[in-house]
């Protein structure tokens, strides 16, 4: 088995999809894809942008009144992050493909690390918008994963569907 981790920042598309599963079509063994959706924190956020307006002694305490509100945020972005994860091992699994997926709300490039290692995965594919800047400066994923991995990263930029 050829174990695959899928870095993805939005769901596949299906272009994508078919992009992925032609990089491996001549593996002598079968491939598994492992996807990952990185999942926002919705409290975290609120918190960082109040902190970040320098207002967290006006904006801060009131916080605490807001918990559940953050709580049903949370589980709205969390569904959402499932629905992705669901909708593109779907797509792999059309294609033919072995695929599971899931999402996490760890830092990426830790979950991407923690399920290489889980996994035994070969190879790392990771898929983003374009994000000039990140790149740049080399703070983007797919360095950072080339940074902490002894595997092959390739980045992938997301294409839209034609439609």
């Amino acid at each position: 088995m050829y174990d695959v981790v899928l870095l993805v920042e939005q769901e596949l598309s299906e272009p994508d999809a078919k992009r992925v599963v032609e990089l491996h079509e001549d593996m002598p063994d079968e491939v598994k894809y492992h996807v990952l959706v990185p999942c926002h924190n919705a409290e975290a956020g609120v918190e960082a942008s109040i902190s970040a307006l320098g207002t967290a002694d006006l904006y801060g305490p009131g916080l605490a009144t807001q918990r559940q509100d953050l709580a049903e945020a949370q589980k709205a972005i969390d569904s959402e992050a499932k629905g992705c994860s669901g909708r593109s091992v779907q797509r792999l699994r059309d294609l033919g493909q072995t695929a599971e997926g899931g999402i996490t709300h760890d830092r990426p490039i830790d979950a991407l690390i923690a399920t290489v290692e889980a996994s035994t995965g070969q190879e790392v594919v990771i898929l983003t918008r374009p994000h000039v800047v990140a790149e740049f400066f080399h703070l983007d994923w797919t360095n950072s994963a080339r940074r902490h991995l002894k595997v092959p990263v390739l980045h992938l930029l997301e294409q839209e569907p034609q439609s």
